[in-house]
């Protein structure tokens, strides 16, 4: 722990708190972000915020675990995408193209 004030929470009327957060994220994270978002408006057929998507995969994780036996230990998960580094920039269109289901070499110019 740090020496920084704790963000205020907040008590919404549905029954749940709000907490405000910075999050420094990867290109990829913030991609698999967005498809979930485009999953979850699908299947709620409107349009979701990013907060809502990362507020509902935390609900999923949760209530996963509890289901999952503390024995089998999960195959770890491999990451289609290079771990090679990479420029900002190039990150980001690798990202827009993962959101977009574009394939890597689709794009033109660069």
């Amino acid at each position: 722990m740090n020496d920084r004030v704790a963000p205020p929470m907040i008590a919404t009327p549905d029954g749940e708190a709000e907490v405000a957060l910075v999050l420094r994220l990867s290109w990829e994270d913030v991609a698999a972000l967005g498809q979930e978002a485009g999953r979850l408006a699908a299947s709620m057929q409107r349009p979701v915020t990013l907060d809502e998507a990362a507020s509902h995969r935390l609900r999923s994780r949760q209530a996963g675990s509890h289901a999952r036996p503390q024995s089998a230990p999960q195959p770890p998960q491999v990451s289609p995408v290079s771990s090679l580094p990479r420029s900002p920039g190039e990150q980001a269109r690798q990202a827009i193209e993962k959101i977009n289901g574009t394939t890597p070499g689709a794009a033109q110019g660069a």
